[in-house]
């Protein structure tokens, strides 16, 4: 039986999060959740800021006798990433998200949920509208634009803000404390087709591999799931070689922050070849089924007929783009020394646009180290460069170093003994938050992050937990009392 968010507790939480659900907001599309804020702050008599990139900065003064007690800073991002499973019926830009319970979890119908960093966005409006809460004088900032490659803080006003101690909320797994991430930077690789006119005896086939479990291509990056654009190209790599086919067009993912989920290609093979094409296909899906069990139980390679097209990519243009994808590095490339089970530097493969009018490849690299983000870079650049791909580097953004002797990761660690009764685990993160720009705009910043526990982030399984959200209320709330 599924259920409503209305009686989850805390209330006031659960409420703005509804709210946040009821508006459109992925990526570069926040405006009409941003309108909503400021409408909610002017509500509140409480003074509302929105600088030139969209960001908006809310001041709340101290309750009685906490005037004198530190500026404490609450970051959230307004974004979410728009992910649905194939068959559903959504559209981002205009249709609201649709939460529900299971008792357990929070959970979305066939899409993203938006709790990254929905929840996050929610606890600080909450706070904001508690009369009752005993708090500092606070400054709770929505930023735009994180999920996309952070523009909103990238273009964040450097004179906006006024404390030194600053909370980030977009943290997904409650046991943790995190006082580091990754930095990353957006590869991207275009070249202009080349086509040649399909003659002879060919049939025209559509290939899709789906039923992947995706996910955030920093966070889940270690966990072996299965990248649709890779699979795809193994498969049309070797059937190129052993079958002679000539590519028109091959899609897939769209997000440049996920791990993409589906793929797909179409392509003309001689006549003679259909039978053997298909009992070699069946053959090439149990293998890489058998490969990722059970990791990716639902993987589906669809073979359908189609009209022949008038022209595919010259024979050296595919062979060229095939070898560069498959030689691409994707995934772990490298395990961090310093901290243990943490991937230090990795490659995300994440959107590829193929088709008669332009070819064009995008990746993130994340890393922990510059040096090693470089070598990497560098691995990209030569596999597609050789593929006769353009490469630029573009959007990158630095890394958090974590600081240990952080007078608010002191006080957190205590408030954290004292609500959950266990230590906290210190961690840094592979995936990239905020924090390292907001700590190039403002050296010296104090920054911690924690959030509830959200699983499968940036994919339509994407859930979060009742009782982590009941607890993060509790440990925020009673945070900002003590510190």
């Amino acid at each position: 039986m599924n259920y409503s968010l209305n009686d989850l507790e805390p209330s006031l939480l659960w409420k703005h999060f509804s709210t946040i659900c009821s508006i459109p907001h992925p990526s570069k599309h926040e405006q009409k959740l941003a309108e909503w804020i400021i409408s909610f702050a002017r509500q509140q008599k409480l003074d509302c800021i929105q600088d030139s990139a969209g960001n908006l900065l809310i001041r709340k003064p101290a309750t009685r006798g906490k005037e004198h007690s530190d500026i404490i800073i609450l970051q959230s991002h307004l974004d979410m990433v728009p992910q649905k499973h194939d068959s559903t019926n959504h559209d981002f830009f205009t249709d609201p998200i649709c939460p529900y319970s299971d008792g357990e979890w929070v959970r979305a119908e066939g899409t993203t949920l938006g709790a990254d960093n929905g929840i996050g966005a929610a606890a600080s409006l909450a706070i904001l509208e508690d009369t009752a809460l005993v708090h500092g004088p606070l400054e709770v900032l929505f930023t735009i634009d994180e999920e996309t490659g952070m523009s909103g803080v990238k273009n964040l006003d450097p004179n906006i803000l006024n404390g030194k101690r600053l909370i980030n909320l977009d943290t997904e797994d409650e046991k943790e404390l995190c006082v580091g991430c990754a930095g990353g930077i957006d590869v991207i690789a275009t070249c202009k087709p080349v086509c040649e006119a399909v003659t002879g005896e060919k049939l025209a086939f559509r290939i899709s591999i789906d039923g992947l479990r995706g996910g955030h291509s920093g966070i889940d990056i270690h966990t072996g799931r299965g990248n649709a654009i890779k699979l795809l190209n193994r498969i049309l790599f070797i059937a190129s070689e052993k079958f002679n086919i000539g590519i028109s067009s091959f899609n897939g993912g769209n997000i440049r922050n996920a791990i993409p989920r589906l793929a797909s290609a179409e392509f003309v093979i001689p006549a003679a070849f259909e039978y053997l094409l298909y009992e070699w296909l069946r053959e090439m899906e149990k293998i890489i089924k058998s490969e990722h069990t059970p990791i990716e139980p639902e993987i589906q390679i669809t073979l359908t007929k189609i009209p022949p097209p008038e022209h595919s990519l010259s024979r050296a243009l595919q062979t060229n783009l095939l070898q560069a994808l498959y030689a691409c590095p994707n995934g772990v490339y490298k395990m961090s020394n310093a901290l243990p089970d943490l991937v230090e530097t990795s490659n995300n493969i994440s959107i590829l646009n193929c088709n008669a009018d332009s070819i064009k490849i995008e990746c993130l690299c994340r890393s922990s180290t510059e040096s090693s983000r470089e070598d990497c870079g560098n691995a990209i650049l030569s596999a597609l460069s050789l593929g006769g791909m353009h490469v630029e580097f573009c959007s990158g953004y630095p890394g958090w170093t974590p600081d240990p002797s952080s007078k608010l990761l002191s006080c957190m660690e205590a408030v954290y003994k004292n609500v959950y009764k266990k230590d906290p685990a210190i961690v840094a993160v592979h995936a990239g938050l905020e924090c390292g720009l907001i700590g190039a705009k403002y050296p010296g910043m104090e920054m911690v992050s924690c959030g509830p526990t959200i699983c499968n982030p940036h994919s339509p399984e994407e859930r979060v937990s009742i009782e982590s959200v009941k607890n993060f209320w509790n440990y925020l709330t009673t945070l900002l009392q003590k510190c």
